[in-house]
């Protein structure tokens, strides 16, 4: 009973940050320019959000040995940038989230991680497709947030026959941890929550 209302608090208090975090794409052609800065590192963020396909550019400044620019090509538009130290190792990463053109408006993510305040290493996020569980019902109008120590991606779930702007399957929510991978960081779901 204790680790059910245990379970239920952690719920109420999730749901109820990302209400807080909510938020709405871009117009498009609407540019993002922003620089965040976390334990002595900033990090420019910026891309033009014109057309379907942009050029997104992470200028790190503070870091020991490498502050050289990145540049990706993304498939959307940037709708947001957090910075944080989701593992705790006392150097940040800069999380960029991006949404898709089109009615499914897909999310993804650019990620980096800054290895002992020295250089950038990417930070990769599984493919959601990967885990059958987790992609059941999923059509696109991802929202990722950072929330105390995880990255938390939510989505509404569709049932079959369900329209692409009315999903009746609820929502989902995927918490991941940041961890060590074999060539680099990767970020691993830990809980899934229907609601």
């Amino acid at each position: 009973m204790k680790a059910r209302l245990h379970r239920m608090v952690d719920l109420v208090a999730a749901l109820g940050l990302l209400a807080l975090a909510s938020f709405s794409s871009p117009a498009t052609g609407a540019g993002f320019d922003q620089t965040l800065s976390l334990q002595g590192v900033s990090f420019r963020v910026s891309s033009a959000n014109v057309g379907s396909v942009n050029r997104l550019r992470i200028e790190p400044k503070g870091l020991k040995r490498n502050n050289a620019v990145i540049e990706h090509e993304i498939d959307g538009a940037v709708t947001m940038a957090e910075v944080a130290d989701l593992n705790v190792d006392g150097s940040p990463e800069i999380y960029v989230y991006v949404t898709s053109a089109g009615s499914g408006s897909y999310g993804s993510l650019v990620a980096f991680a800054a290895n002992k305040r020295r250089s950038l290493s990417e930070i990769y996020l599984p493919p959601l497709q990967d885990d059958a569980k987790a992609s059941k019902g999923y059509m696109g109008h991802d929202e990722f947030r950072v929330v105390e120590s995880t990255l938390v991606r939510r989505f509404p779930v569709y049932r079959d026959g369900d329209s692409n702007a009315q999903p009746t399957g609820g929502t989902r929510q995927i918490q991941y941890k940041l961890k060590a991978g074999e060539a680099g960081w990767v970020l691993r779901p830990d809980r899934i929550i229907d609601y």
